[in-house]
């Protein structure tokens, strides 16, 4: 007895030690939990990785740029039959237990004890926010405790509409979305809110397997999956019986949804998002909203312009003929890409002057002969060597043959290639440089190399502006002569590197006024007045301009535009003349705002205000809404006008009369070709727009003979012309004080003060006029007119309007 005593007392102290070790040991390790554990409070200043978009100024989705496709939403406004489909499927006692489901925990560690294997079960809801924004991925004990921990102390800090909430805000649900917004826009194209009852139960599914229970890459289990949430809704009576017998009944239909792109502007998205890297180093997870200056409507019009003139210029160029070549799988065809506007096609027959032929979804189109014909012509040499041309347009296609073809505007469709040959146009509000559309080639999944912003090309002709603008700021007038004769520019002593520059004509005009010598584009005279004037003072003026160092050689051949632009340099180098002389920046970001909708970046553009010095009146300038902030006067405003009225001319009489064709008397620019027909410019505007098409190969190849810039560019820039002004009233060109005008001899370039029979009338700045004396004009010693205000307020404030 006493042995069994001792044996009790020994055992009772044995006991209290190991329990008191236990707990302590416990304790200690409790502790330490506690102080590894983050704060449950952070919830409270959780960040959801979202993607930044772009938009159009008219709130057009653009693009969408980040891993990970999440849109967050409030729980009251995700449907109730999308909530209790997760709950069936997840936590049925969501509403229930305190953020630890015991019964399903002991379940879970019961089949543990069994089977010595980790099982999935016993997680909640509650649990699973934890697990995915305050706890590593880590699959350990010591992480279970620690889940189970902050559930507790999660649920007293928070609602659980709240916590339910940032679950199915959080919560990966496969092919990069992460949460149920994305999930259903992924899946579905839909909205929450358009989801059916099958649908609902498919993306409630994803949560326990994304992988293996997702609809398009293993669609059978998903069915197993989904089926069983649908009879687990029933059962809880959370959808009654009928709705869910239909819902099981139901195929599924789930496959990969990209962002609905609402306007095509590639290009520009990519300078955004460059732009965004600059400024935050990485944006794709903060959920900002970039809106951009384009309206929706130029830009289309301006990517459809810019394919057009393409295609115009390569159908005057010949079919370049494919093998005859048969696709022997369907999948081969299907796998074609569609390459801008021109679409794969097979065709299946030819008979009775009509072509038939299968798109790629199976669309069958009968498309009439004469739209092929165009196929059998080539008209010129200059194209690329090594390419088979048909002989006729039996040897250029035949029955199984696979071709391209693109829908014309009003006309049905036509056979059509993928150009060769590139383009790029840039388009400004002259005001306040904001850019209003751009493209920067054929088709950018094509080629990313934006050449609206990045080419380096010659300007050709249409640097002659700079020319002329120094000239008059140098004393000449639009009523000077310049001799239009042969010239000879050497070096040293060796004629055999001798430069003889020639007009495009090969021929010479002999005196000719200042006026004609920019609207007809003659070489010889510009390279004459840069000769009289000094390359640096034309080069002092195109740096006011905006042009750069490196855009600039130093010697003669820049007064023939050897330099290097790109189509937005241009656009923003004639914007000086549509607005009245001032140099604006051009800019793509209006504004940029966060999750929530909270402006961080609104633009200020400083802005172009010709007429602002001759207002006195504060009503006008109030009703106007002009900035404070002036872009910088760059050129004055009457030799402004007198070049702006020299490039009019150029429509009306000059190298760009096929823009008459748009029935307006407003239009002003120049054209552009370089050495060879390399480059195709045509760089216009209207007081309120201004744009710059260009056209030619990455290769620098020649685009052949007389593709000059009124053949080859111009028609791009017309057809976008057409939309941008349409009910835009007629812009008359009003001249500003201190310009008038003189009547002046046909014969002799002086100032036909008795009103000689048959003079012309011209435009000069005032007290700044030709010489008397000598047919080859020099210039007047008078420079350009001090600038005087205006007193005309009603006239002021039309022309603002209008601007405006």
């Amino acid at each position: 007895m006493t042995l069994l005593k001792l044996i009790l007392k020994w055992f009772a102290i044995f006991s209290l030690i190991t329990f008191i070790t236990i707990t302590t040991g416990a304790y200690i390790f409790y502790q330490k939990l506690l102080n590894d554990l983050p704060d449950v409070a952070e919830l409270q200043n959780i960040s959801y990785q979202t993607p930044f978009r772009v938009y159009s100024k008219d709130n057009k989705l653009i693009a969408q740029f980040g891993e990970k496709r999440r849109k967050p939403i409030a729980i009251n406004k995700i449907p109730t039959q999308l909530i209790q489909a997760f709950l069936a499927a997840e936590d049925d006692r969501y509403y229930d237990h305190p953020g630890v489901d015991y019964k399903s925990l002991m379940r879970a560690s019961f089949q543990l004890l069994l089977t010595g294997k980790k099982k999935q079960g016993g997680s909640t809801i509650t649990m699973q926010v934890i697990r995915n924004f305050l706890l590593t991925p880590e699959k350990t004990y010591t992480r279970k405790i620690k889940e189970i921990i902050l559930s507790l102390q999660i649920e007293k800090t928070y609602s659980k509409d709240e916590i339910l909430e940032f679950y199915l805000n959080k919560i990966y649900l496969g092919h990069r979305s992460y949460g149920i917004v994305a999930a259903a826009e992924t899946y579905y194209g839909k909205s929450l809110e358009q989801l059916t009852l099958a649908e609902q139960a498919m993306i409630a599914g994803l949560p326990k397997a994304p992988s293996t229970f997702n609809p398009i890459s293993n669609p059978e289990r998903s069915k197993i999956r989904r089926d069983y949430i649908l009879r687990r809704m029933q059962l809880l009576a959370y959808s009654p019986e009928e709705k869910v017998t239909n819902a099981l009944k139901q195929p599924i239909t789930a496959k990969r949804h990209h962002p609905i792109i609402e306007l095509s502007a590639p290009y520009v998205a990519e300078m955004v998002r460059q732009e965004m890297v600059k400024r935050y180093n990485n944006p794709y997870v903060n959920g900002m909203k970039v809106y951009t200056t384009l309206g929706s409507e130029l830009q289309t019009t301006a990517i459809k312009a810019l394919r057009y003139a393409l295609h115009k210029y390569d159908k005057r160029h010949g079919y370049r003929a494919l093998p005859h070549e048969t696709f022997t799988t369907e999948e081969q065809f299907k796998n074609v890409k569609v390459i801008g506007d021109t679409y794969p096609a097979q065709i299946l027959s030819i008979e009775n002057k009509i072509v038939s032929v299968r798109m790629q979804n199976d669309i069958t189109i009968e498309i009439p002969w004469k739209k092929f014909l165009w196929a059998r012509y080539f008209k010129t040499n200059n194209y690329p060597k090594g390419v088979k041309r048909p002989r006729s347009l039996k040897a250029a296609i035949k029955v199984n043959d696979i071709i391209r073809i693109r829908k014309l505007a009003t006309e049905g469709w036509e056979l059509t290639q993928v150009p060769k040959v590139q383009g790029g146009f840039a388009s400004l509000n002259p005001m306040n440089g904001a850019i209003q559309a751009i493209v920067g080639g054929f088709d950018f999944y094509q080629s990313e190399y934006n050449r609206a912003t990045q080419a380096k090309r010659q300007p050709g002709s249409g640097f002659k502006p700079v020319i002329y603008a120094t000239a008059l700021k140098e004393g000449f007038t639009l009523a000077s002569v310049i001799n239009d004769s042969p010239i000879i520019i050497t070096k040293g002593t060796r004629k055999d590197r001798a430069w003889r520059p020639q007009n495009y004509s090969h021929r010479y005009y002999g005196p000719t006024r200042i006026r004609a010598a920019l609207y007809k584009s003659r070489n010889i005279i510009s390279i004459r007045l840069t000769q009289m004037m000094g390359v640096d003072k034309v080069i002092e003026t195109a740096k006011d301009f905006g042009f750069t160092d490196e855009q600039l050689p130093h010697g003669l051949s820049l007064a023939l535009g050897s330099g290097s632009a790109s189509p937005l340099r241009m656009a923003n180098f004639y914007a000086i003349f549509a607005n009245g002389g001032f140099l604006v920046k051009p800019h793509f970001i209006e504004r940029i705002e966060d999750y929530n909708g909270k402006i961080i970046f609104q633009a200020k553009p400083k802005t172009a205000c010709p007429l602002c010095n001759q207002i006195t009146n504060n009503e006008v300038l109030s009703s106007t809404q002009i900035l404070s902030t002036r872009a910088p006067r760059v050129l004055s405003p009457e030799i402004t006008f007198l070049i702006s009225s020299v490039l009019r001319d150029v429509v009306i009489r000059g190298t760009a009369t096929r823009a008459k064709a748009l029935g307006r008397h407003d239009l002003a620019g120049k054209t552009g070709t370089t050495n060879g027909q390399r480059d195709a410019w045509f760089n216009g505007f209207h007081p309120s727009i201004v744009a710059s098409a260009w056209v030619g190969l990455d290769s620098y190849k020649t685009l052949g003979y007389k593709e000059t810039g009124g053949k080859t560019a111009l028609p791009m820039w017309m057809e976008f012309m057409k939309t941008a002004l349409k009910d835009v009233p007629e812009a008359p060109l009003i001249p500003p004080v201190g310009i008038v005008t003189k009547n002046i001899s046909n014969l002799n370039d002086v100032i036909n003060i008795k009103g000689r029979p048959g003079g012309a009338w011209e435009y000069f700045q005032e007290g700044v006029y030709p010489k008397r004396s000598t047919s080859i004009a020099k210039p007047s010693t008078n420079k350009s007119s001090t600038y005087k205000p205006s007193t005309n307020t009603r006239l002021i404030r039309k022309t603002i309007e209008n601007l405006f």
